[in-house]
């Protein structure tokens, strides 16, 4: 037996290991179950080439777990190893490279595991002792035993073996006896183990007898060694698709449809990705993608490495040219995977435009579930952007589909207003903007529909690509507005009549947080005495606030909407009647007052015409601060009289709540009280 110290003259490694990489400790198992893999593979290789000309035999790795020993032993029938290589990879640890490696990387340690062949040591962060117990395939080796116990220190003696290849034993440290439950190994090797491609062995199957789950004589193989994602395309059907995506994911809904990917230049990559159904819910189950190399799972959380819009679509992606490592942050800056991440997007984009064009009736179909993936991938990714435009649809209230370029088209004509932009219409909630939706189809005008939770940010990003179209929701405005051909037929009622009508329908006008504005528009005789309209723009932002924490200024400012009054209504005609009827005589005393006052203001304005405010003499300025005052005084007096009449006015206060109502803005009490007022106009 010999002893000897590992090849490294820093202390540093086991301490890094143990303490640095803690929390990414059950990462212990995928190592060396991996490196198994690879004796067993490299064996077949030597055996292609003809270097090894014995029986190979079924190459296998097994996983046995002894609790009452305390040891986890992986054990392969591949290549081994002889004394001088147990020297040469184990003790100098990847040709003396890892002191350098250690001093650059101490502060980042997660990023030493899979790397400078200091996998194997993984397994010190749960043993106090790992033993190595192996045998070379080559004629006439002898098997050796490599032992040590977390420092420098090593035995190496010889021993007897049956067969080739290598024992990895672990004597599991005491605060790591977690790792002794069998649940818990089976769980790590369905995690990281599941698709590697050498059977793996870890106890019997099991099966429920008498009451509990007992050992079988059949081996408990936790592996598929051949996954759908290395086969042909041309060798798999769409059934054979869906059953690996319902291993993947058990309790899974069946996915839209898959794309598969099989890239040799210029990098390698492999993998099946699927659509999953995504309706109107910021509910969406991110990391769903599981990242491979070659067949062993590096990890499933994608964000950043990945474009973004990719990490809600499921599946899997493999690539030797993936680095095996836990880092994520080192996964993100590595040149390769940024190289494989553009290439996905680009392939998603193209197949996207392919299915497209192969059966547009079924792409049609899936839309609803498809266009939150796509619209999230137009909004944050430029490239993805400029193909998607092919395929991404509109749906009008008709239900028909359009691409961009044919939405145009089709509205371009009669919806081009007479500054020359093309005026998309849209409705977030048919059923809620279903009068104005009428009132635009009736002028001959689509409508869309944007009820999604990014079809807001979605316009914005569209209107700053083209400058010349604009998106307007149905009910921001009169119909007459929403598209202006030409300039719209004033009100025919004088300003006076209209300053007595505001404080009329602002006495019934709900209070709060929310700012109503009485405008009169001339809307014909036909059309609803009264409407409410959200200007675009502010509603946009306040929507758009609501998802973005960035833009808390607009989601803080109180809604504001526009109580629109038809002029040319004749129940509007019946209230000013009504009004003047009622309140004629007392609006004209304010009326008598009011008057010398304002005779007296104009003339004061007359003294200070074409003087700067230092030449007014002060007591000018004090006469006319007076004169305003009075002015507001009596003002008050004649909106306190407007508003008592306004009041008890039961036709002002149904037709602003029937506004309301159409709105979806009329709810509790209001809408009661509602309710038994136009039961009792009814009697």
């Amino acid at each position: 037996m010999s002893t000897g110290k590992i090849g490294v003259t820093s202390n540093d490694l086991f301490p890094i290991i143990k303490k640095f990489l803690y929390s990414d400790h059950d990462i212990f198992l995928r190592e060396i179950v991996s490196n198994a893999v690879d004796a067993a593979q490299k064996l077949k290789t030597l055996a292609a080439t003809g270097e090894f000309k014995g029986e190979v035999g079924d190459l296998k790795v097994s996983v046995a777990l002894d609790k009452e020993a305390k040891t986890i032993t992986i054990s392969d029938n591949g290549i081994g190893m002889t004394q001088e290589e147990i020297e040469k990879y184990i003790n100098q640890i990847a040709f003396s490279g890892a002191e350098e490696f250690m001093d650059k990387y101490k502060d980042q340690a997660n990023a030493i595991i899979g790397h400078f062949g200091l996998g194997f040591y993984s397994s010190f962060m749960v043993s106090d002792k790992v033993d190595i117990i192996t045998l070379s395939c080559k004629e006439g080796a002898e098997a050796v035993k490599w032992s040590c116990e977390g420092n420098p220190e090593f035995t190496l003696e010889k021993v007897e073996k049956a067969g080739r290849g290598t024992d990895i034993v672990m004597h599991i440290s005491e605060e790591e006896e977690a790792f002794l439950e069998e649940s818990r190994i089976q769980e790590l090797l369905n995690k990281y183990c599941k698709f590697l491609p050498v059977e793996i062995s870890f106890g019997k199957k099991k099966e429920w007898k008498d009451g509990a789950n007992v050992d079988t004589e059949e081996e408990n193989i936790i592996n598929d060694t051949n996954p759908t994602w290395t086969k042909k395309p041309a060798d798999l059907k769409d059934e054979d698709y869906s059953s690996f995506y319902h291993q993947l994911y058990p309790a899974g809904e069946d996915p839209l449809f898959h794309i598969h990917l099989n890239v040799d230049y210029p990098f390698n990559l492999t993998g099946v990705l699927y659509f999953p159904r995504i309706k109107n819910s910021v509910e969406i189950q991110k990391n769903k993608i599981q990242l491979y190399c070659n067949q062993v799972f590096v990890t499933d959380s994608v964000e950043g490495i990945v474009p973004e819009f990719l990490t809600m679509l499921h599946g899997v992606i493999d690539s030797p040219d993936i680095p095996l490592n836990v880092s994520r942050s080192y996964l993100q800056s590595d040149g390769n995977v940024k190289k494989i991440a553009s290439h996905i997007s680009k392939k998603v984009a193209d197949s996207l435009h392919d299915i497209f064009k192969a059966d547009r009736a079924d792409f049609e179909k899936k839309w609803d579930d498809l266009r939150m993936f796509v619209q999230y991938g137009m909004l944050t990714e430029e490239k993805f952007f400029d193909r998607s435009k092919k395929f991404m649809l509109f749906k009008n209230t008709e239900g028909k589909c359009f691409t961009i370029e044919e939405y145009e088209a089709l509205v371009k004509e009669n919806q081009t207003d007479k500054d020359d932009n093309i005026i998309t219409l849209y409705s977030t909630d048919v059923d809620a903007q279903y009068t104005y939706i009428e009132a635009a189809k009736a002028k001959g005008y689509d409508v869309l529909v944007m009820d999604s939770q990014l079809d807001n940010h979605l316009i914005n990003h569209l209107e700053q690509k083209t400058s010349t179209t604009k998106y307007v929701r149905v009910d921001s405005d009169i119909v007459e507005k929403l598209i202006q051909k030409e300039e719209v037929k004033a009100s025919k009622l004088s300003q006076e009549q209209r300053n007595d009508l505001i404080p009329v329908f602002n006495a019934h006008l709900p209070s709060g947080k929310v700012n109503y504005i009485v405008a009169f528009e001339s809307l014909g005789e036909e059309a609803q005495p009264l409407m409410i309209t959200q200007a675009e723009f502010m509603r946009r932002m306040k929507d758009m606030a609501a998802m973005n924490a960035g833009m808390g200024f607009y989601g803080e400012m109180p809604d504001s909407y526009n109580l629109v009054v038809n002029s040319d209504h004749a129940l509007i005609e019946t209230i000013l009647n009504d009004k003047d009827a009622k309140m004629g005589e007392k609006l004209a005393e304010v009326s008598v007052k009011l008057t010398p006052i304002l005779e007296e203001r104009a003339q004061l304005d007359a003294l200070k015409k074409d003087k700067k405010e230092e030449e007014v003499p002060q007591e000018e300025k004090d006469k006319m601060a007076e004169v305003q005052k009075q002015i507001s005084a009596v003002s008050a007096e004649k909106e306190a009289l407007l508003k008592g009449y306004g009041k008890d006015n039961q036709l002002v206060k149904q037709l602003i709540d029937l506004a309301l109502l159409a709105n979806n803005m009329l709810k509790g009490e209001e809408l009661a009280k509602f309710v038994k007022r136009s039961v009792n106009m009814i009697k």
